[in-house]
């Protein structure tokens, strides 16, 4: 059996089951010719806890395709291949970094049972039928805001070359208000914490709807270019995202939106995508890049209307990799839980240079994948493509004409990076410094154990030691 045989399921050979204990799970992909050969520092961030919340019975948002994802990516041993972090949650200092006090006070504040109380901040502060009230909505909103903002520090300090938190990119929510499934935009705040260091941001978001929340927040500057590829009609959610949205005042032509059609396929979204954010990284040229892998632009999906596939959704993300520049990759939206687990596990081999098995591995919930139990079930073919091969064409003619006006990348006035980088409050601080002065008096103790210790092993029989 040749080195990659084990991966094609067409292969008439079937390994015993002594030898499938030990057969890998993937196989690295060295100085492969469209990677360039980059081979990334690679962080996962994650807190277990952000899956146990729930929208409600009957709403499509289920937090616990993270759990899914999670079990997919840890059975694909994948884990080994990455720095792994367990976040912590968002400050409410760090929510207010684009966020309002008052805002953020109701969420601190509203639960199910004292929400008939608040009867009038329900209808100021848009909640409904998309942004419900649940049980555990601020600490929800703490966890996923709070790993974007790990994994964008963990990009600030180097330590990472891709940071990934699928818990992340609900690029909806507004200053003042939730929308469409997302209560804090943890993309926004991620995006501001990167501006302290880098001079230009790019945000490329392949969500079935556009990231009109990002886009509303960045509209009037030079420094973060957002792009966006999504399902446009003029009803469909958000109802916002034409060609003609380009930003405002100095932000003018920083804006790019690629409104597409119902049932686009692979090989057009993909020839869409390259040929237009090659030229977007060419003359806008970032320092930093979020990219928001929103799953609901599958084939399939519960709320979606494109057939694209795993792969070529993949694809997309493996693009912008090879440019090089530290990443952040998040989340998002998508609706049939056992595909987006499917797409960013398989999204997390891409940016670790690792080619997983079609088959899944045993997990413990490996029955959500029936009857095919593969990575790469058939998705496309749901909706008719809308989007003939002129409009493509002529959209494409208008967005690079946009981007004409991008003469050179605006440049920002270097500055002495700020002491507090880390967003650490003064009492934080202090406790951790106590936390490692205590430590170190245990650690300097046991060492001075250690030695009494050896010293006794070492000394002969009948001699003494002080």
């Amino acid at each position: 059996m040749t080195l990659a045989s084990w991966m094609d399921e067409s292969q008439t050979f079937s390994p015993d089951a002594k030898m499938a204990k030990h057969t890998p799970f993937f196989e690295p992909i060295i100085n492969t010719f469209n990677d360039g050969g980059y081979n990334p520092s690679v962080s996962y961030h994650y807190n277990p806890n952000v899956a146990s919340y729930h929208y409600g019975v009957r709403h499509p948002m289920k937090p616990f395709r993270l759990m899914l994802t999670d079990h997919l990516v840890s059975g694909y041993k994948l884990h080994e291949q990455m720095d792994l972090y367990e976040t912590r949650r968002a400050t409410k200092e760090e929510l207010l970094s684009f966020h309002s006090a008052d805002y953020i006070d109701f969420l601190k504040r509203i639960t199910p049972e004292n929400s008939a109380k608040f009867a009038n901040d329900l209808k100021k502060f848009n909640i409904g039928d998309d942004c419900p009230v649940f049980d555990g909505i601020y600490d929800y909103c703490q966890y996923y805001a709070g790993a974007s903002l790990d994994a964008s520090r963990k990009l600030i300090s180097g330590m990472s070359d891709i940071a990934i938190n699928w818990s992340g990119g609900l690029h909806h929510a507004k200053k003042d208000e939730p929308s469409g499934f997302c209560y804090v935009n943890d993309i926004v705040m991620a995006i501001l914490n990167l501006l302290r260091v880098h001079p230009r941001v790019l945000y490329i978001d392949i969500d079935l709807h556009h990231g009109d929340g990002v886009q509303e927040a960045f509209y009037l500057t030079d420094r973060v270019m957002t792009v966006s590829f999504h399902k446009y009609d003029g009803a469909f959610f958000p109802g916002t995202g034409n060609y003609e949205e380009v930003g405002v005042g100095k932000g003018k032509h920083f804006a790019l939106n690629v409104p597409l059609q119902d049932g686009i396929d692979d090989e057009s979204y993909i020839r869409l995508f390259k040929s237009i954010m090659e030229p977007v990284i060419t003359k806008f040229r970032p320092t930093a890049i979020i990219q928001q892998c929103g799953a609901d632009s599958l084939g399939g999906d519960r709320l979606g209307v494109f057939n694209l596939n795993i792969r070529a959704h993949g694809e997309c993300v493996k693009f912008i990799k090879s440019f090089g520049i530290p990443m952040l990759c998040v989340g998002g939206g998508g609706y049939t839980p056992r595909n987006v687990s499917r797409l960013w596990c398989y999204e997390t081999s891409v940016m670790t240079n690792v080619e997983l098995n079609s088959k899944l591995p045993e997990t413990p919930y490996k029955s959500w994948f029936e009857p095919d139990y593969s990575l790469h079930p058939k998705l496309g073919d749901r909706f008719e493509n809308k989007n003939s091969k002129k409009y493509l064409e002529d959209l494409r003619i208008q967005l690079l004409e946009n981007l004409r006006y991008l003469n050179q990348a605006p440049s920002v006035q270097m500055q002495e990076i700020p002491p507090d980088i880390q967003n650490i409050t003064d009492d934080d601080e202090a406790k951790i410094v106590e936390r490692l002065k205590r430590e170190s008096k245990i650690d300097k103790y046991r060492d001075e154990e250690r030695y009494y210790i050896n010293k006794k092993d070492e000394s002969r029989r009948g001699e003494l030691l002080d």
